[in-house]
């Protein structure tokens, strides 16, 4: 008799649970409060556009706004003064991914991304291949240098170009700009520095998008380190590290010093988690928490949502970052709100 009366009440539960994840479906949740990327990308699934288009378009957003600086163009000159694009974006249903890194004189950079899925069997295409590959597919050439940017570069100079991205070198690269040479042997190995990315000066939009029937679509875009050595890569437009989509489980994007967060490809990690059953939140904490092993001082966050609706974010707590704030957009929000979490 009691399994009698258990056995509807189980089914009424499930009902209730699947009811409530279904209305914090549609969602967008994205890193940093870049409210504009945030409202395009909602804006755009309310239009019935796939989700792919909302990341598209909220992650173009950011680079026809130069969101901080360290999106799009006119921002993080490198070692030369050239500003250069990195960006991803992938299909949780297919799993296909379309990026490209390095990019030079083509400001879209995600609208680049997307086209490697559309028209290349490849993943990942970079430099100047990258940029010819952009023009063929209707791309224009653009100066992605501004006075901005020139003027940022050449207070850099100025400073004896700190800070920078060396080490072990003649001359001593603390002092000096170079040009470097490595010397005869490694006298001694640096010291390991608080990461020279700071809140002010943060690098990546990363967004996931999960449509109303779960499905999951996610990507990045940056102009990345400032003062980076020219060819660096980060995070951003790496599969599994700046950002991860499986319409199976969820979809996760990390944002931060992308040279040591792109060793743990924390999102890849964070979905995996998700898929076992983690809460969003604490599988953004378990992510951040593995890399403060290796690198207690790195500045990042991740923002971690499930095919439920559920959603979550963590960050690394240094000096000037104790707190990380993001978007998230959902009909139980009804509009695209700023959140802010505490970081660990």
């Amino acid at each position: 008799r009691r399994s009698a009366v258990v056995a509807p009440l189980l089914l009424v539960a499930l009902q209730l649970a699947g009811a409530a994840s279904a209305a914090g479906l549609p969602m967008v949740i994205n890193t940093w409060a870049f409210r504009k990327a945030a409202e395009t990308a909602w804006r755009v699934l309310q239009l019935g556009g796939s989700e792919l288009d909302a990341v598209e378009r909220g992650c173009g957003q950011c680079e026809i706004d130069q969101c901080d600086g360290s999106v799009g163009y006119g921002g993080s000159p490198d070692e030369s003064g050239e500003t250069t694009l990195d960006a991803m974006i992938m299909d949780g249903n297919t799993m296909e991914v379309g990026a490209v890194a390095d990019l030079r004189r083509v400001k879209n950079a995600i609208g680049v991304a997307r086209k490697v899925i559309e028209y290349t069997k490849h993943t990942l295409l970079v430099g100047e291949s990258a940029s010819l590959f952009a023009v063929r597919m209707g791309f224009p050439y653009e100066d992605l240098t501004t006075q901005n940017s020139l003027s940022v570069y050449s207070k850099w100079l100025n400073q004896s170009c700190q800070p920078n991205y060396w080490k072990n070198v003649l001359p001593d690269s603390s002092k000096s700009c170079g040009p470097y040479k490595r010397p005869e042997k490694v006298t001694s190995k640096e010291e390991e520095t608080v990461s020279q990315r700071s809140v002010h000066n943060h690098d990546t939009i990363g967004m996931v998008v999960i449509g109303a029937s779960g499905a999951v679509a996610s990507g990045t875009s940056t102009n990345g380190a400032i003062h980076k050595i020219p060819g660096r890569v980060g995070d951003s437009p790496i599969a599994g590290a700046g950002s991860y989509a499986d319409s199976t489980a969820g979809g996760a994007a990390a944002t931060g010093d992308g040279d040591i967060m792109m060793r743990f490809l924390p999102s890849y990690q964070a979905v995996e988690y998700m898929r076992m059953g983690t809460d969003p939140t604490v599988a953004c904490q378990k992510v951040i928490s593995r890399i403060q092993k290796y690198a207690p001082r790195f500045f990042g966050a991740v923002v971690c949502a499930n095919t439920t609706g559920s959603y979550g974010a963590a960050c690394n707590k240094i000096p000037g970052f104790t707190q990380f704030h993001f978007m998230v957009s959902s009909p139980l929000l009804g509009q695209p709100t700023e959140q802010v979490v505490d970081c660990i």
